[in-house]
């Protein structure tokens, strides 16, 4: 009897054996459907100093048609001289690349340098040293591909002898750069970008792998910006946790701008600014706020972009320590005073006057969020829910306010705005 019953038993078990075998076999052959859609992309970038330009050569190479067609819209300033395999054709503002059905290369050549209307440079390459975006090397492109097809894309330098580089990528045992951002399914270059007669300082502070880079000789500081994260960056990653786990800082000195311009994962720092200016507030704090929320503004509203980077430059500043309550406060009376005079925030480019304006602005709706919500909630929780947003408006930051306040917000009404469009109608 007992042997019987096992038999029966056994046999029970064949119709569900059976069906665990089905459901491995189709993972199986959906691991392979997902790793069949994966192409390469390898972009070999050769530096001509002489030229203040690089030549870009991107190979594609996939097993069969997963990228159909490349839509790069072209700057024909920066970007010109494209050749390549396959179809290229002008279409206004764009240049549509139908690559052979197995891949094929593209090439173009790419000037590095930028100028301000100022007259500094935001991107420079000389004879002995390039600080550059790595957005300029490749044009913004869209795809037209198979369902489900994503990039897997290298970065390699050719440099002149005695060169060496840095970008915000990891870097193979090939010493080429592993160019990737889960979010897109096309991997370009992007970020701040070094190259030339470099030093480079590295430290790993609240979990973030930091790098301080820029040309030898320049007077950049890399210990002491080193030393300040210290002080700062725990604070800060307690505020915006979804700082990358890499940071790259690169600075140089002039003719470069003399200010700090933020990047994905990286951000520019002239090797004159101070750590701390002598209105209490951080250059390189600010833009360390754009680097971890990424957010931009939509038309006229960024005043909330800037305004909440530079009112968390202040924050970050005093709650970890550096500066003092008392110092704290006198930073917003001079920014409040300065901001006096900002007569409308609403305007397509916020200036000096108007992020001052917005950091008080800033400060009553922190205050006026954790009076509303019993301490539960302040001003952190709204600027964590925006980052990464790439439209950031009035009424999204206004109605984000309000649901953590739990009602509204006085200082976010119309009236108390000046320039509102609201309060104008």
């Amino acid at each position: 009897m007992r042997k019987n019953h096992l038999n029966s038993y056994k046999v029970s078990l064949r119709p569900a054996m059976a069906w665990i075998a089905c459901a491995i076999s189709l993972l199986a052959c959906t691991t392979v459907w997902a790793q069949e859609r994966v192409y390469e992309v390898h972009y070999l970038v050769t530096v001509d100093p002489a030229s203040h330009s690089a030549s870009v050569r991107m190979t594609l190479d996939q097993p069969s048609d997963f990228v159909r067609e490349m839509r790069f819209r072209v700057d024909p300033e920066r970007h010109t001289a494209f050749e390549g395999d396959g179809t290229l054709t002008p279409d206004g503002d764009y240049l549509r690349w139908v690559p052979p059905q197995t891949g094929g290369q593209i090439s173009w050549r790419a000037v590095l340098e930028s100028q301000r209307r100022n007259g500094a440079y935001d991107g420079m390459l000389g004879d002995e040293w390039a600080v550059f975006r790595g957005d300029d090397l490749v044009p913004p492109a869209s795809t037209r591909s198979l369902k489900g097809a994503r990039s897997r894309a290298r970065l390699e330098f050719e440099l002149p002898r005695g060169w060496s580089s840095i970008t915000p990528y990891r870097k193979a045992d090939s010493g080429e750069y592993l160019v990737a951002h889960p979010n897109r399914n096309f991997d370009r270059p992007t970020g701040w970008m070094a190259l030339g007669n470099i030093g480079v300082r590295w430290a790993t502070i609240a979990d973030t792998q930091v790098a301080v880079a820029g040309p030898v000789g320049q007077g950049m500081r890399r210990q002491d910006i080193l030393a300040f994260l210290r002080w700062t960056l725990p604070t800060f990653v307690s505020i915006f946790p979804d700082l990358e786990d890499r940071l790259l800082i690169v600075g140089a000195g002039d003719p470069m701008w003399r200010g700090g311009l933020s990047g994905p994962a990286s951000l520019f720092l002239h090797a004159d600014r101070p750590l701390i200016s002598e209105n209490g507030t951080s250059t390189l704090l600010h833009e360390l706020v754009h680097v971890a929320t990424s957010m931009s503004a939509a038309r006229g509203s960024d005043w909330i972009v800037e305004g909440l980077a530079e009112y968390y430059a202040l924050e970050v500043l005093v709650r970890s320590g550096t500066t003092s309550p008392r110092r704290h406060r006198e930073s917003i009376e001079d920014v409040s005073e300065w901001g006096e005079s900002a007569e409308d925030l609403f305007v397509g480019a916020a200036g000096g006057e108007v992020t001052a304006r917005a950091v008080v602005v800033m400060r009553n709706v922190d205050e006026q969020i954790r009076a509303g919500s019993d301490g539960a909630h302040s001003l952190d929780d709204v600027a964590r829910a925006l980052s990464g947003e790439s439209r950031v408006s009035y009424e999204q930051f206004k109605a984000l306010a309000e649901e953590f306040a739990g009602g509204p917000v006085k200082a976010l009404q119309p009236s108390r705005l000046p320039g509102s469009p609201q309060a104008q109608e």
